[in-house]
């Protein structure tokens, strides 16, 4: 089947929560782009897309998406988006890349769209106002529509511009606040303060739009783990944020903050500092209704995530079950787990398990000099 050239601008990045939404990039980059720890966007400049580009976007993925539907009619699946489609166009080589991408989108319902890249709140209100109703125009089935945001730009919205972009689609925010504390968040050269985060986003949740706070456990290092965690307690307590999404930290080569790391000026926690640093976050964590989420390879307990205040004590008593392992325990789970057998605590102790993981540690050890530390550092790289 020969299709019409119907491309459109797709970002790097997304949460992993959107991995099945359409990726719509409204703007080009990060308007910030110097945090210590991140380095997706450095060596490009940011940029907002012209409103015109976007809207055309749209329409190019809705003619992709009416040109899938006609190939369901083709194949004799009666125009709908049943496996046999979606699998036909996978099949197809010559199709390209942004027609699969809008087939994938379809396979995971072709109802959540994310708009790119760092910070679409640049864009003013008008302009996303534009943009979300050609989004409900064109899929009415739509029912989410979220986007990065930064602190220092959630502030400089009012809580009657969120209500008008909540009432046209716009569901839900993702703010990468890393800490609460000042004092981290000038290490890392965030480019805002707690203060910014506690206005924005009490803004955002006053207008009803569900807010994503991204929590980077070990981020002020081992010196000033304890303000990391006191600030980021009184951010989360003060905002009521819909979701804590918790990435535990790992050092990238060639960052502002790997040099820190050089120079001897920040200490990286270990996993097991990191862990006590989440149950320190958790325990402070009163008077909320947010849901704590760990929805990354990165963290070393993947089973700590629940709604406050029901699961509170639950995750803590996961968290308390991994803590109070003997040493060589937590040390063969971190194994395990940065090898990607593990989910939970529990598979430490299927059987059979302890064999393989001393069969592996005595490997490791054998090979790498670091030994087991030397390892799960390679294995993490590979995740970031």
């Amino acid at each position: 089947m020969e299709t019409q050239k119907l491309d459109f601008e797709q970002g790097p990045i997304r949460p992993p929560s959107e991995s099945g939404s359409l990726l719509l990039r409204v703007t080009r980059n990060c308007p910030w782009n110097r945090c210590a720890f991140c380095s997706t966007y450095k060596g490009k400049k940011f940029s907002r897309r012209p409103i015109i580009d976007v809207l055309t976007d749209i329409d190019n993925v809705a003619r992709i998406y009416n040109e899938i539907k006609e190939m369901s009619w083709t194949i004799g699946e009666g125009g709908e988006f049943t496996n046999k489609v979606i699998s036909s166009i996978f099949k197809n080589g010559s199709l390209p890349d942004y027609f699969r991408s809008v087939a994938y989108w379809i396979a995971s319902g072709a109802d959540t769209v994310f708009l790119q890249d760092a910070n679409s709140l640049m864009l003013s209100t008008e302009a996303l106002l534009e943009i979300l109703n050609h989004i409900r125009k064109n899929f009415p089935q739509v029912s989410r529509v979220t986007s990065y945001a930064r602190a220092s730009t959630l502030k400089t919205k009012t809580v009657d511009e969120y209500i008008r972009l909540k009432e046209c689609g716009l569901t839900r925010l993702h703010v990468g606040m890393e800490s609460g504390s000042d004092e981290v968040l000038k290490l890392i050269d965030k480019g805002c303060k707690s203060e910014q985060l506690l206005e924005g986003g009490k803004r955002v949740v006053e207008a009803g739009i569900s807010l994503s706070l991204y929590v980077i456990p070990g981020i002020g290092g081992v010196e000033l783990s304890d303000t990391h965690v006191r600030g980021t307690v009184r951010v989360i307590n003060g905002v009521n944020p819909t979701f804590v999404r918790f990435r535990s930290l790992y050092v990238r080569h060639n960052t502002p903050l790997a040099e820190l790391v050089n120079q001897g000026r920040f200490t990286p926690p270990d996993e097991d500092h990191i862990v006590m640093e989440i149950r320190a976050i958790i325990q402070g964590m009163e008077n909320v209704t947010t849901t704590v989420v760990s929805d990354h390879i990165l963290n070393l307990l993947e089973e700590v995530q629940g709604k406050f205040p029901g699961d509170k004590n639950k995750m803590l008593s996961i968290i308390d079950r991994y803590l109070n392992l003997p040493n060589e325990d937590r040390l063969m789970y971190q194994l395990g787990r940065r090898g990607g057998a593990f989910r939970s605590v529990d598979d430490l102790f299927q059987p059979g398990v302890r064999e393989r993981l001393e069969t592996a540690k005595r490997q490791i050890e054998r090979d790498l000099p670091g030994g087991i530390p030397e390892y799960i550092q390679s294995i993490k790289k590979r995740f970031v």
